[in-house]
Order: C-alpha cells, then structure tokens, then sequence
C-alpha cells in the first residue's frame, strides 16, 4: 500500500499507518533525504530478518540503525570517539552514517555486526517524524541487492513489491545519493563508502589527521 507523506498538515494517517505497521512487526519503506530506504522495529529481530530478506541480503551486511536525533546515541553506541561527535554535530541530521561500538545490553539482532552499529539521523521531515514515534528502525536502501537505488516510493515497490506492508510517498529523494559511511571503531576514522558528504568537508571538521589515508579507504559498496 502506497501513502502519501508530503505535506505535515495531512500525513498524520499516513504516518500512524506505518507506525502501526512497525509495531506489529512488518517492514515499511520510508523516504529520507538521501534515498528511499526499507526498515523495520530495531528491536524486532523477525522484523529486521524480514528486512533482509525482501532485500535479498544475508546477515553478514547488517542494516544500518537509523534515529530521530543525536541524543539516542549514547543510549544504543559506546566509547564513541570525540571526532565521530563532531561529525555526528556537523552533519546530522544528514547524509552520513557512522559506524561505532553497540551497547553489548541492547537486545537487538541486526546480523553480525561485530559488536558495531552504524548510525544516521536523515534530513527527511517525514521521516524525522516517524522516527520520534517508532524509535530506532534498521533502515537499509529500499532495492533488491544489486539493483539501483529507490528514488521514488513506485520505484521501491517494483523491486520489494509485497514483501513490504506500507509504502511512504514523498516524492523524488532529495539528494538521490547514498550517505557517506564512516568507521570510527578504529584509532581513526575510516571512510567505507563515499556519498553525501565529502572527504574534504570531513576533514574541514576534524582535521586529516584523525582520518586514515584516503589510499586506504574502502570502496563504496
């Protein structure tokens, strides 16, 4: 079922259809600022399967966790480095995923993630107020495995077809590109995938020197 989740003044029913849906455990596909993405209740390890499934993927590329704010993070993430923070300050709500220690007490599956979580709060209205409500949903890009990049809610539900309980209209992504991933589980920070926000903007905020090398960065996957 596509709803339409343009204007606050009318997705109220849109939204308490979703969030209804969270709840029960189904899977959703939300806008946000980068692309259409596909979630579900983070704490529901059935639901987060399901996730995975509809996008054909297995456990070993865990989803990752997107949050209303800045604030949640400390109640699901652990020694977080002074210099994720300061991205974390610069660039949410944004097009950048952190990725950092879960809290070990959390009583979530997300597939193996090797005690790590990665995080993003989306610039996406819609989606903000949605994530005030459900709480963390693990929230990967609404596509079969290999295929483009959902853009629009149709383009989503030609690939995930009933495989997801609700669909959220609102319209073209914003920016159309995936956010840019960073790992900051090491000495420094490590960029995994290139997206919405640049090397250099990076840097411009921390300094290269809490950056490993750009030659030994990961590739965008």
């Amino acid at each position: 079922m596509i709803l339409p989740c343009f204007d606050p003044a009318t997705w109220g029913p849109s939204l308490d259809a979703a969030v209804a849906a969270v709840e029960r455990g189904q899977v959703i596909v939300l806008p946000t600022d980068t692309v259409y993405g596909v979630g579900a209740d983070a704490f529901q390890p059935d639901a987060v399967a399901a996730v995975l499934a509809a996008k054909g993927r297995g456990r070993q590329m865990p989803p990752p966790v997107l949050i209303p704010s800045v604030r949640t993070v400390d109640g699901l993430a652990r020694d977080v480095p002074d210099s994720a923070r300061a991205l974390m300050e610069k660039f949410w709500p944004g097009a950048l995923t952190v990725i950092v220690w879960a809290q070990p007490s959390l009583a979530w599956d997300l597939g193996e993630t090797h005690g790590t979580v990665a995080l993003r709060v989306p610039a996406h209205a819609a989606a903000l107020a949605l994530l005030e409500r459900t709480g963390p949903l693990a929230v990967t890009s609404a596509n079969k495995a290999g295929a483009p990049a959902a853009t629009r809610a149709e383009h989503a539900r030609d690939q995930l077809k009933d495989s997801v309980a609700i669909y959220l209209d609102a319209g073209e992504s914003p920016l159309g590109l995936a956010s840019t991933m960073v790992d900051a589980t090491g000495e420094r920070l490590r960029i995994v995938r290139e997206g919405g926000v640049s090397r250099d903007e990076i840097v411009d905020v921390i300094g290269s020197d809490a950056l490993e090398p750009a030659d030994t960065q990961g590739s965008p996957a």
